[in-house]
């Protein structure tokens, strides 16, 4: 008996999915726009919510921002769950074994006393910061229109969660649990956190989600984590050793990868239209001047007389992310 053997190719009734082929054609599509598209629903809506008469569920209007198409923002990342979930399993893997080598080894105990003082100083009460982008985060995933934004600020919210979780354990390592005490009554009652905590708290009442995106991603976290972890670390260790750089490793790759969805979101919103744009520069003028008052007693007393130079250098950076992105400065 004689077997031939021969290939046969069998097309595909269909590329992707109905809805991402009405939008891009019937191709094959990324796992990231395959899981980002249309998937908020956007009718069929049974009430209106009774906390919120005045607006659906998922409605465009919460916000001044005006797009014809909320689904052409992107996340250059093109992150979705697996995609997130992997990128963050490889920096945990490499922020644990930093502090486990820290820890093991006993090296808190050798960083000189007054530089590990500032260190929990400045750094514990940042938690709180953290927590609070946390709120801020959610709220834009809640309020925010179009699963192209709403995905990445839900990444965005958790990634503050485990931020707020590394500088406590920073703390268990450089002190103990009454440090995180400490911080916690100096982010009550301290004066120099006080202006801050007063924006972090002003910003849990903003109504229009994208001008608290503005207010707490782009301005906020684009002044203080260049302050904290560029500039106070360089000058930490400068004068004890890079040991608090090894312990902060996870905040500052991931603000340096995550500004680039902020920059992505502000430049695809100005380039909408002229209002846009003169709304996203009337935002950006009104919060940053707020931050960069509100940051300055904690730049004095983490980096004294280098405070005025670091302060304008991080203003001046903020400053050309947001003309890179199409708003004046």
């Amino acid at each position: 008996m004689q077997i031939d053997l021969r290939t046969v190719a069998i097309e595909p009734q269909r590329q992707t999915f109905a809805n991402v082929a009405a939008r891009l054609g019937d191709k094959p599509a990324s796992r990231y726009l395959e899981s980002m598209l249309d998937v908020q629903p956007d009718a069929n809506f049974h009430y209106r919510p009774t906390w919120d008469p005045d607006h659906k569920i998922f409605d465009p209007d919460r916000t001044a921002i005006r797009m014809k198409d909320w689904y052409v923002f992107r996340d250059p990342r093109q992150f979705y769950y697996g995609t997130y979930t992997f990128a963050r399993a490889r920096m945990q893997e490499t922020a644990e074994a930093d502090l486990n080598f820290v820890e093991e080894r006993g090296l808190g105990a050798t960083y000189p006393q007054d530089s590990r003082d500032l260190a929990l100083r400045i750094l514990l009460p940042l938690r709180h910061v953290a927590w609070g982008s946390n709120l801020n985060n959610s709220a834009i995933c809640a309020y925010g229109y179009g699963t192209a934004v709403t995905q990445p600020a839900l990444y965005y919210s958790m990634d503050q969660l485990g931020i707020a979780q590394y500088l406590t354990r920073l703390g268990m390592v450089l002190g103990s649990t009454g440090a995180l005490a400490q911080a916690k009554q100096a982010w009550l009652e301290a004066p120099m956190w006080q202006p801050l905590r007063r924006y972090v708290e002003d910003s849990f009442v903003v109504k229009d989600w994208f001008e608290l995106f503005v207010a707490q991603d782009l301005v906020l976290d684009g002044l203080l984590y260049p302050l904290v972890y560029d500039e106070f670390e360089a000058a930490l260790a400068e004068k004890a050793g890079p040991m608090i750089s090894m312990l902060t490793r996870f905040p500052t790759a991931w603000f340096a990868e995550t500004a680039k969805w902020v920059d992505s979101v502000v430049k695809t919103a100005a380039a909408e239209s002229a209002e846009n744009r003169a709304q996203l520069a009337a935002w950006v003028g009104h919060w940053s001047e707020r931050a960069a008052a509100a940051l300055a007693p904690i730049a004095q007393v983490a980096l004294a007389e280098r405070a005025a130079a670091s302060q304008n250098a991080v203003a001046q950076s903020l400053r050309g992310r947001c003309e890179k992105s199409g708003l004046a400065a």
